[in-house]
């Protein structure tokens, strides 16, 4: 994992408490599941149905039978279920997600969110995500600041399709944590090294800065 990745993971991680029930989508934040605090009772679901997801398995221990939604090796933790997609997306829907953390490809001042397509690219599906922004009670992302061209993913607009609209509680990138309130987009957090101006220079998106400000911890 980069030295970028682990900044982000750690950080989300906090966002973690004892007792959770936590969706982890597709990418970077799978990686939280070996971050979790082994002390934290927290049981991690996977939209293709499993409740109790563990760490990644150890090379050569793989079960090619236990996936999660992007198609990886995963292992579970004791009292695991396993279920039907309908189950599972009724539990997505009927609220009983307390936390998800997902990917994206753009966030909007206002809390908007896409992360399922780039028109022109092939698409397999817009998979849960469009439930879980809707169903789950806090919806964390996590991305980098900047994509390949190096310009910001933190936008005044979404100008990629959207997955849902308002619905995102706090980002946090690999150079600022944001939380999206009714005033607008506010720094709450720089990490470690990353000035306001730096993070003002990389962001076209609109925010305000917390009167609190800090520096997230390594």
């Amino acid at each position: 994992m980069s030295n970028m990745r682990t900044l982000i993971v750690k950080r989300a991680v906090k966002e973690i408490e004892d007792g959770m029930n936590v969706n982890l989508g597709i990418g970077m934040p799978t990686l939280v599941a070996n971050e979790i605090p082994s002390d934290f009772n927290v049981l991690l679901q996977s939209e293709n149905g499993l409740l109790g997801i563990g760490p990644f398995p150890v090379e050569g221990e793989e079960d090619p039978d236990l996936i999660n939604a992007g198609k990886e090796t995963i292992t579970t933790v004791p009292g695991a279920s396993f279920f039907d997609s309908a189950e599972s997306f009724a539990m997505i829907r009927g609220g009983h997600i307390d936390l998800a953390i997902l990917g994206a490809m753009e966030v909007a001042e206002n809390g908007d969110l896409a992360n399922w397509m780039i028109p022109g690219k092939m698409v397999k599906g817009m998979g849960g995500a469009m439930d879980l922004v809707t169903g789950a009670k806090s919806v964390v992302i996590i991305m980098e600041h900047v994509n390949k061209y190096g310009e910001s993913k933190v936008k005044k607009t979404c100008s990629l399709p959207i997955t849902g609209q308002g619905v995102v509680s706090r980002l946090i990138t690999d150079l600022a944590v944001f939380d999206f309130t009714e005033t607008g987009m506010e720094l709450i957090e720089t990490m470690p090294g990353v000035s306001i101006e730096e993070v003002k220079s990389k962001t076209e998106a609109s925010f305000t800065v917390a009167p609190h400000l800090i520096e997230a911890s390594k």
